[in-house]
């Protein structure tokens, strides 16, 4: 890994995931980290597309998953050059989850993996081109969709799988990726999407 990881982003992380629990969160994180919201939350959003732009608008939903597929491809990619050790391999006494069981290092526990796949998150990035790229696609959800981002993001720091900075680096890997994308297509997009 190039770069260390400054003091405050550890202790933010570790604020977050050994000071600020609650059994209710401890539920409900490793559901907010779940792959399979992503894919519940798009019936819904389609749903609710159809509804109030009609079938033509229904079209954009594969190219919302083609952006959030190759957001999740380049995140892989960065992960594999930077090779940051997560949370849960790196410091004493983080809280994880195991096989649907919530784990915690050892206060003596010391760090014996070199390469890790911490940055950037995958979640906060795919999650933050889904928000992204839903907002420009379909103006009408105004800023709601930001909420997705932002819950996966804290997630993925309870659960100890990642530093705040490998979220904030996520988030904006991922805005990128969806502008990128929307300037490439909107000129294809319905216009009553432009609503």
């Amino acid at each position: 890994m190039f770069f260390k990881t400054p003091a405050l982003d550890a202790t933010i992380q570790e604020t977050i995931n050994q000071h600020m629990r609650a059994p209710l969160l401890d539920t409900l994180m490793p559901i907010f980290s779940s792959h399979a919201l992503f894919y519940v939350l798009l019936i819904p959003l389609a749903a609710w597309v159809w509804r109030k732009y009609g079938s033509r608008s229904l079209l954009l939903i594969p190219v919302l998953l083609l952006a959030v597929g190759m957001t999740d491809l380049g995140t892989n990619v960065i992960k594999k050059s930077i090779h940051r050790v997560r949370p849960l391999n790196a410091l004493p006494n983080t809280y994880f989850v195991e096989d649907g069981q919530w784990e915690r290092r050892p206060a003596d526990f010391e760090q014996t993996k070199e390469n890790g796949t911490s940055y950037p998150s995958a979640h906060g990035a795919n999650t933050m081109c889904l928000a992204v790229l839903s907002m420009l696609f379909w103006p009408a959800l105004k800023k709601w969709p930001l909420l997705l981002p932002l819950v996966v993001g804290y997630s993925r720091v309870y659960l100890g799988k990642h530093y705040p900075t490998d979220v904030v680096g996520g988030w904006l890997f991922g805005a990128v990726i969806a502008v990128a994308v929307w300037l490439a297509c909107r000129r294809f997009i319905p216009s009553n999407s432009k609503r």
